[in-house]
């Protein structure tokens, strides 16, 4: 059993491991919804290169920026975890899409950093963030 200043000490480790991962994804994603959203940076490139259509780019930035406001708001365990879902399945699908078009691996690096980021943000969260079993509705 792990004595009470050894259990501060973890629980103090999570939280900054936490905060850590989850500021440097909502930096990301937020700098990168803006961009998209605007289609400004070299997004409209990147996405033609890809083969998807503009329209996507706006599209995915908005709920970008809609799920970093998700996540760090208090609060809506759902909704936080619909957000990292939501970042988990565009950011696989971006690095999917990079592979599959024989791209070169720097072009993989920043999808694969964000997914980190976004794994261990929700590994960590704390449990005020997470789904009780009093937050399912369903009967």
């Amino acid at each position: 059993m792990l004595k009470r200043t050894e259990r501060a000490s973890s629980t103090r480790l999570n939280k900054i491991i936490y905060w850590v991962a989850t500021l440097f994804l909502s930096s990301g994603m937020l700098a990168g919804g803006a961009q998209q959203m605007l289609q400004i940076g070299g997004y409209n490139e990147i996405v033609t290169r890809l083969g998807y259509p503009l329209y996507m780019l706006s599209i995915i930035g908005i709920w970008k920026i809609l799920g970093v406001v998700a996540i760090l708001l208090p609060g809506f365990p759902l909704v936080k975890e619909w957000a990292y879902a939501g970042f988990f399945f565009v950011m696989t699908g971006a690095a999917i899409s990079h592979i599959l078009m024989k791209e070169p691996f720097v072009e993989v690096v920043p999808s694969l950093t964000l997914l980190a980021a976004i794994i261990i943000s929700w590994y960590f969260r704390p449990a005020s963030r997470k789904m009780t079993s009093n937050d399912n509705h369903s009967n």
